[in-house]
């Protein structure tokens, strides 16, 4: 069997040298780095680090292959301003026109169907918030959906139904679409993505990779709606699906207790500035209790959408009823007496460390006085907690190096770092977004990444654009640069 040999690597934050080779899908041997002999494909790494492959942990990526080919509107100051750059980039024809990623937490004037309405008035436009938590509609897309609406603008449960309503590309074009997304995530050095796609993920990734294997592992998310099915199917989370030569697995539950700091809907014990309004609350306890204690029956792992204080809490409090342990994602806001209670409840934090100086100014804004207890991940770690990693692409780019540099660096650009009390070393930031480990060692599994340049004395504002040479999954390359 032809292997793979990785040429004179550093093994991960070491600073030790070696010639990795590569046989059936593991790591077959670790030498002193010579000149490579015998057969099998060599990749020169120039001494740049080896690490065990990326993995983001929380991405929706049709949603993410689909913002690729929408017009960008993260520039935007406001919705006027927002309007005008749709118009101005919107691409020729008669078809509904796509924004993504807005902003609106600090504009000084709010989303309206009026205000596309004067850029486009015959012709549907559908815009997108940046934490996909609040849908724009103008006139001609209500009318499209056969919906009337004050305002245009949805939020929660709404958004979510009437985005599944807006018209799709056929399938065959969406899945190329999805999988070509998976090659961009290799670059990157990415070797499995949990994908928290509101569908029948299992579905669609079984369709999938009948035309061609994905680039990464995929876990596939069971969304609500598709519990009873899940367990119809006797899908269990962990479990790898016959489909997809052994890349596709079963993901946890995915439920939704509170909304988003963005869309001023992430359920808080305090309220937000300028009034009695604390955010969305989507479940009453004893429903959400009913529902996981249902799905942990069934083998499936709850993995509990939480921003707010409030929703985090009653997300623990869930967990200690259960006994089972399990996820929350996100964790952006806890009260100081909840840190703790996530390592003593065996439940991860799925954590995305680009939101955090993505989000500041909204946070220094609409959670004033309690941004020393958001987005917490030293105290998290300190506690005992495992984080993982992950982009919740498309609103941060699919790009794990994005998520260590802010976990690492607490910014994103020129100003100072934000709470840098809850910085992680590099190690740690690694380690979370790699499943636990930065080391490589003889018989792992060949899922790994091979970056430009070593990683021991790079300066941490450099990690978010570090080229990567090769990324190996299951012992083969799904990346090269030449």
């Amino acid at each position: 069997m032809m292997g793979l040999v990785l040429h004179d690597v550093t093994l991960g934050l070491t600073g030790r040298r070696a010639t990795v080779r590569i046989c059936g899908g593991r790591v077959d041997a670790i030498e002193p780095v010579s000149r490579p002999t015998g057969p099998g494909e060599v990749v020169d790494g120039r001494g740049g680090t080896l690490l065990p492959g990326l993995v983001d942990a929380h991405a929706h990526l049709l949603q993410w292959a689909a913002a690729r080919r929408r017009v960008p509107l993260g520039a935007a100051t406001s919705a006027a301003h927002a309007a005008a750059i749709l118009a101005e980039a919107a691409p020729p024809g008669t078809d509904l026109v796509r924004g993504a990623h807005f902003h609106a937490a600090l504009w000084p004037d709010r989303p309206h169907k009026t205000v596309l309405d004067r850029v486009l008035p015959d012709r549907p436009a559908a815009l997108f918030s940046n934490d996909l938590h609040a849908l724009w509609l103008n006139s001609a897309a209500l009318r499209l959906l056969r919906r009337e609406h004050p305002t245009g603008v949805f939020v929660e449960d709404e958004c979510m139904a009437l985005t599944a309503a807006l018209p799709a590309p056929p399938p065959e074009v969406a899945d190329r679409w999805v999988l070509a997304a998976t090659d961009a995530a290799a670059a990157r050095g990415v070797t499995a993505i949990t994908d928290y796609e509101y569908a029948d993920t299992v579905a669609d990734w079984t369709r999938r990779a009948a035309l061609r294997a994905p680039s990464t592992r995929i876990r596939c998310v069971i969304a609500r709606f598709a519990l009873d099915l899940a367990v119809e199917r006797g899908h269990r989370t962990g479990d790898v699906l016959p489909e997809g030569g052994g890349l596709l697995g079963v993901g946890p539950l995915k439920l939704f207790l509170d909304g988003s700091l963005n869309t001023r809907t992430a359920h808080c014990h305090d309220p937000y500035p300028g009034g009695d309004y604390r955010g969305e609350a989507l479940f009453a306890a004893d429903e959400l209790l009913a529902l996981t204690r249902r799905a942990a029956a069934h083998g499936l792992t709850p993995a509990l959408h939480a921003i707010g204080d409030a929703a985090n809490a009653l997300a623990l409090d869930t967990f200690a009823a259960l006994g089972t342990g399990g996820r929350i994602e996100h964790a952006q806001l806890l009260a100081p007496r909840d840190v703790a209670r996530f390592a003593a409840l065996g439940v991860t934090a799925g954590v995305q460390p680009a939101h955090a100086p993505d989000d500041r100014d909204v946070a220094d804004t609409h959670w004033p006085g309690r941004t020393a207890r958001a987005f917490p991940y030293a105290a998290l770690l300190a506690a005992g907690t495992r984080l993982e990693f992950g982009s919740d692409a498309p609103v941060a780019p699919l790009d794990p190096w994005d998520a260590i540099a802010s976990a690492v660096t607490r910014r994103d650009d020129d100003r100072a770092p934000w709470h840098p009390e809850q910085s992680l070393s590099l190690a740690d930031a690694l380690a979370a977004s790699t499943g636990g480990r930065t080391d490589v060692r003889v018989g792992d599994p060949a899922d790994l990444v091979l970056t430009a340049r070593p990683l021991p004395g790079l300066p941490p504002d450099e990690l978010r654009d570090l080229p990567i040479t090769a990324t190996v999954l299951n012992g083969a390359l799904t990346h090269l640069s030449r």
